[in-house]
């Protein structure tokens, strides 16, 4: 059983949406506790425990309330807003593989899944602090290159003053726009360039923070194997997954 504490509650009560048509409104902390135990066993939404309450009600809490307005993303981004530390920040991605239940979606080539060595898999990109807390998160289909889907999250470097990153993300484009920014990459060249490019060795060492959260992040089973067959869905279970994990 997860409940969360009173000093978690504390931190998302003054962020939840109040004055909302509909039915009555339930226990809000019961349902997300509820919400939270379902990411971190990875059971189904119908076996989830009888003190949460009805497991109809928690699955439509968190679809059609939460995830659909992108409460849990808005909540990660407004935390992190004014609590990262993203003078050094470490980039990456991870593979999520899909389970077969994740499959046939409404316009399934739109949900976040595609092709790769591990099979049918998404991509969770994400951006950390100094501290090797994820503060900016994207998602993408297994098949998409990494220096492809970091534009994304440039914009939320803030403050940045390094980018750190493995040689997968090695790109002159992607160097001229961080150098645009003020951004110093401390990216390693491929063996294939004929010019060598230096990097800050000792800097680059603090790149194990970002591995440090995929690893952390993937305690939660709904976020190391994706079932969830809409793409916003698992999203906002990432989020939510690094909001407990990171920022509560």
């Amino acid at each position: 059983m997860f409940w969360l504490s009173d000093q978690q509650w504390s931190t998302i009560e003054p962020h939840l949406p109040r004055n909302q048509p509909g039915a009555r409104r339930v226990d809000d902390r019961r349902v997300i506790s509820g919400i939270v135990h379902v990411l971190k066993t990875g059971c189904r939404w119908c076996d989830v425990p009888r003190e949460y309450g009805p497991p109809t009600t928690i699955y439509n809490c968190f679809n059609r309330c939460w995830s659909r307005r992108r409460f849990w993303i808005g909540l990660l981004e407004a935390l992190a807003e004014t609590g990262a530390v993203t003078r050094s920040t470490q980039v990456d991605s991870t593979y999520v593989k899909a389970q077969r239940s994740a499959h046939g979606g409404k316009g399934a080539r739109t949900q976040g899944i595609g092709p790769s060595r591990g099979g049918q898999t998404s991509k969770l990109h994400v951006l950390c602090d100094v501290i090797g807390r994820p503060f900016a998160l994207s998602l993408t289909a297994g098949n998409v290159a990494d220096v492809k889907a970091v534009p994304d999250l440039l914009p939320r470097l803030g403050g940045a003053r390094y980018l750190i990153a493995d040689k997968r993300y090695d790109a002159d484009g992607l160097r001229c726009e961080l150098r645009g920014r003020g951004v110093v990459p401390v990216i390693p060249g491929r063996a294939s360039r004929k010019r060598t490019v230096h990097h800050e060795q000792r800097r680059y060492r603090d790149r194990h923070l970002v591995e440090n959260a995929f690893c952390r992040l993937k305690d939660f089973r709904c976020v190391a194997t994706r079932y969830d067959r809409l793409a916003r869905n698992f999203f906002s279970a990432a989020a939510l997954a690094t909001l407990v994990a990171f920022w509560l």
